[in-house]
């Protein structure tokens, strides 16, 4: 787990997400706004964190594929659909609430960029005395 001293956003600060379902499993990709937060997200956007954050949904597996070209994440939910969508009594049957569920994820804040366009060191046409 990490450090609660540090300060935490929510997943979507720095990224979006979508969903899909195929039967009584749901894959959720999770993709980083700006290339440069990909790889916080990889350490931070674990199976298990993804498995904890959904104990009373996913009664299956959770497996991680990474995306890096796209700068996304992909996770296949097993057994999150309460039996899939003609089976299951849920009002969300395809779980499309899942994406905005795990953008409520937090983790640990990226560390600052130095290339902001508001840092005055970075700003080559700004003159200081």
């Amino acid at each position: 787990m990490s450090d609660p001293a540090l300060p935490h956003i929510k997943l979507r600060e720095i990224a979006h997400a979508r969903t899909g379902d195929k039967g009584n499993t749901s894959n959720i990709a999770l993709i980083a706004y700006e290339a440069r937060h990909y790889a916080h997200l990889c350490m931070h956007v674990t199976e298990a964190r993804v498995k904890a954050h959904f104990e009373e949904v996913v009664h299956g597996s959770v497996v991680r594929y990474e995306m890096p070209k796209i700068g996304a994440l992909n996770f296949v939910l097993q057994h999150a659909l309460g039996g899939g969508v003609t089976r299951s009594l849920a009002l969300d049957a395809h779980g499309k609430s899942l994406s905005s569920a795990l953008l409520d994820l937090e983790i640990p804040a990226p560390p600052a960029s130095n290339s902001s366009p508001n840092n005055p060191t970075n700003n080559p046409q700004e003159t200081h005395p």
